[in-house]
Parts: structure tokens; C-alpha cells; sequence
């Protein structure tokens, strides 16, 4: 039911026309790119959490050294195909990036001296393997915004998703990236875990904002690991709380952080004060490196093979690892902005006017019908999502948007070169 839901509410908003098809390809789109992002993935775990659907492998030291040539070297094949590029921001994700915290300076390194780097280095880390030598080498490679990965400061819920450390070590490490004054430190945490109440809720918040980080992220327990991929994490007796007890969680944190001096600036991360904000997913173009990265341009999408041994060997013999793409109409790319906007809360409206105008009926019908249930206020220049519209979204995303994913990620993970994935 959902899948032909989903098909008809696309239809009626992008045409019968658009084409929403990955196709096995061997080269990024290679028209001319002014300015972009970037995306480092670091695939390497000391241990592989269950709960995590991302493309990683069990730390490999004989794999390292390879892996960083083949990242270098798909850098110079980025540099030979658009030049020197103006970078607005980078982005390092795993994995565990930390792992390669030494190497990391000789990417970073390479990515400056072929291009413009002009934004902030952003990086996710385990608190796990957080130690005063990684937190110094991170300063040294010119990182800037950090994000530890918590989930819980509780036990019973970091065994339940299979993390490996102890909630009597996460005090120091996260004391610790404090202390080292990066632009800001966000804080991931979960919620809607199975048997988690307002109390669990509340003593995990509580702990972080008397760390004094920056930002808050509270994800919740996503449903798309229990499908297919969740059959190769072998997580299948793991489910969310009903809608009900999830709605009372997401509505009690969101007030929780409002009271204590957080804002909203997604649809669950919070922020304090003027520091920048931490986002993994809200860019609007950026090239990726790595096993398995994803890259967004304005003609579409593509994808790495998923493979570390296919991705090493690609680069080592100076070619692009590209495995798949989807090409975008115009259309489908204002639409592809327009959800990230919503997944912000906040909508502009200048720019939503340039994008679709005054007669497009299903746009007027769309913001009237949200007006209408209360779920989005016109507002200082911008629709913005209310409480109860964040939280609709975040679970229509979870049911809608990450089926997408779990159809191209479980078809990636299979295959280094899947010949075509129909969404």
C-alpha cells in the first residue's frame, strides 16, 4: 500500500514522465560544475552496530593505505574533470572516520591544494575511540564543526543497538571535544527505542545540554533497517514504539530543548546560541568520495559502487567508481529542494516563488491543505512547519523517503554494479 501511495503522490506532483530509475553507469555527470560540497565516506568500524545501515566493513589495517590512494586519486580525477572547484563546505562521514584520523590530514591536504576550500570540515566520530590525540589531530586538519555519535547515555539502550562501549565513558569524551573550543559540537541521540519513556528521554537531554554542546540531534529509530537491509543486520526482533508513545516522545523532547534556550533547525535537531549548524543532508549540491558516497548535481544524482574492493581497485587504475544514476528534470529537481526545505521547517518563500510560480496549482493546493490542518504557519518571510507538522513529517520521511533508500542501499550492497534499480 505504501509503495502505491507513494507512486501516485510522486506522479501528481513530478508528471507520469519523470523517470525515477538508477542506472548502472560508469562516470559522473560531467557537465560544467562552478561550486559544489563534498562528501568524504570512511567505510571502516572497529565494530560493525547493528542498528547502522550505512556502508561500512570491520577495520582493516592492510586495507587503509589503499583505500586513502584510491580516495586521492578519485580527488585528481575530480580536479582533471572540473578544475579547481570553490568548496563551500565538507563533510566527513563513515563508518568511523576517526579511525583514519592521521590520514585524514593528507586527504584534506590534497583536497585544499587542488581546491578552494572556503567553508567549514565537518565530521562525525564515535565517543568510543575519541581520545586527545585524535581530538588534536582533528584541530590540526582544520575541522571545525564535530559530531558524537551518544545515542544514549543510558546502558540498557546502548546494548540494545548493539554499541560496544559502556555509558560511564561517554562523560570524559564528550567533555573533552567540548573543551577543544571546535565552532560547534552536536550531540546525536535516539529516541522512540524500544521500551524508552519520557524519563529515558529526559535524563539523556539532560545529560548532554550540562555538557554544554551546541546542538542536539535527536534521530529516531528508523524502520528502513528492518526490511530487507535489515535482514543483512540481522536486527529483526527490534521494533518502534506505536504512533502514539512516538508522537508523546517526539512532542516531550521538542519542548524539553524549546525550554532550555534550543531552537529548532531541522525536523529533530535543535541548536543553541550563534554557533553554526551541523547538517549531514541538507546541501544542495556535493560531490562524493568513497565507497558507496552518493553525489548530488543539478542533473541528478549518482553513486559509487558500494564495494571497498571494487572502489580501491577503480582508483588505483585512475577511473571514476561511479555505479549508478538518476537523471533529474528541472521539475524533479525543485521538488528534490523543496523536501529538504520542509525537512528544515522553514520554507522561503522568495526562492520558493522563483522556483514554482503563482500558477502552479499543485503547489498552492499543497501549502493551502497544510495551512488548512494546521501543520505549517505563514510566517516572517517563510512557511514554517508547526510542532505537530515536524512531526508528521518526520514520520511520513521515515515511510515514504527511506524506502527509496533501502531499496538502492540493499541493491548496492549486493551487487558492486546493480544494472538498474526502479524506485
Amino acid at each position: 500500500m505504501i509503495s502505491i501511495a507513494t507512486k501516485i503522490i510522486r506522479e501528481y506532483f513530478t508528471g507520469k514522465d519523470s523517470r525515477f530509475i538508477f542506472t548502472k553507469t560508469e562516470s559522473p555527470y560531467t557537465s560544467p560544475v562552478a561550486g559544489s560540497n563534498l562528501y568524504l565516506h570512511i567505510p571502516f568500524c572497529n565494530s560493525v552496530c547493528p542498528y547502522c545501515p550505512y556502508n561500512k566493513i570491520k577495520y582493516d589495517k592492510a586495507m587503509v593505505a589503499p583505500y586513502v590512494q584510491a580516495m586521492l586519486n578519485e580527488i585528481e580525477l575530480y580536479y582533471a574533470l572540473f578544475g579547481r572547484l570553490d568548496i563551500s563546505s565538507i563533510y566527513i562521514g563513515g563508518g568511523t572516520p576517526t579511525l583514519l584520523s592521521g590520514e585524514l590530514k593528507i586527504i584534506l591536504n590534497t583536497i585544499r591544494d587542488k581546491f578552494n576550500v572556503r567553508g567549514d570540515i565537518c565530521i562525525e566520530t564515535n565517543p568510543a575511540v575519541l581520545d586527545d590525540a585524535i581530538i588534536d589531530n582533528l584541530k590540526a586538519c582544520g575541522v571545525s564543526l564535530i559530531s558524537v555519535g551518544v545515542q544514549s547515555f543510558q546502558d540498557k539502550f546502548l546494548r540494545l543497538i548493539g554499541r560496544k562501549y559502556r555509558a560511564s565513558i561517554l562523560d570524559e569524551a564528550v567533555e573533552k571535544v567540548v573543551k577543544a573550543n571546535f565552532k560547534s559540537v552536536n550531540l546525536d541521540l535516539m529516541f522512540a527505542l524500544p521500551g524508552q519513556n519520557k524519563e529515558d528521554v529526559t535524563y539523556d537531554l539532560r545529560k548532554a545540554i550540562e555538557k554544554g554542546v551546541n546542538q542536539v540531534t535527536m534521530y529516531p529509530l528508523f524502520t528502513f533497517p528492518y526490511s530487507s537491509v535489515g535482514q543483512y543486520l540481522k536486527l529483526k526482533k527490534v521494533r518502534m514504539p506505536n504512533l502514539i508513545t512516538r508522537r508523546a516522545l517526539y512532542y516531550h523532547l521538542y519542548h524539553y530543548l524549546t525550554q532550555h534556550g534550543f531552537n529548532r533547525v531541522s525536523v529533530w535537531g535543535f541548536k543553541k546560541n550563534e554557533a553554526p549548524r551541523y547538517s549531514s543532508v541538507t546541501r544542495d549540491n556535493y560531490i562524493g568520495l568513497g565507497a558507496g558516497a552518493g553525489s548530488h548535481v543539478p542533473q541528478g544524482f549518482y553513486l559509487n559502487t558500494f564495494s571497498v574492493e571494487e572502489y580501491i581497485k577503480k582508483c588505483l587504475t585512475h577511473r571514476f567508481p561511479t555505479a549508478l544514476r538518476m537523471d533529474f528534470t528541472r521539475q524533479m529537481q525543485n521538488y528534490f529542494w523543496l523536501y529538504w526545505r520542509f525537512y528544515d521547517t522553514y520554507i522561503p518563500k522568495q526562492e520558493l516563488s522563483r522556483r514554482f510560480t503563482d500558477k502552479d496549482k499543485k503547489i498552492n493546493r499543497l501549502f493551502t491543505s497544510l495551512k488548512k490542518l494546521d501543520l505549517l504557519a505563514d510566517e516572517n518571510g517563510s512557511f514554517t512547519l508547526s510542532k505537530r507538522g515536524a512531526f508528521w513529517l518526520h514520520l511520513l520521511q521515515n515511510y515514504f523517503s527511506l524506502r527509496y533508500v533501502n531499496k538502492v542501499w540493499s541493491a548496492a550492497m549486493k551487487q558492486a554494479y546493480p544494472p538498474k534499480i526502479d524506485l
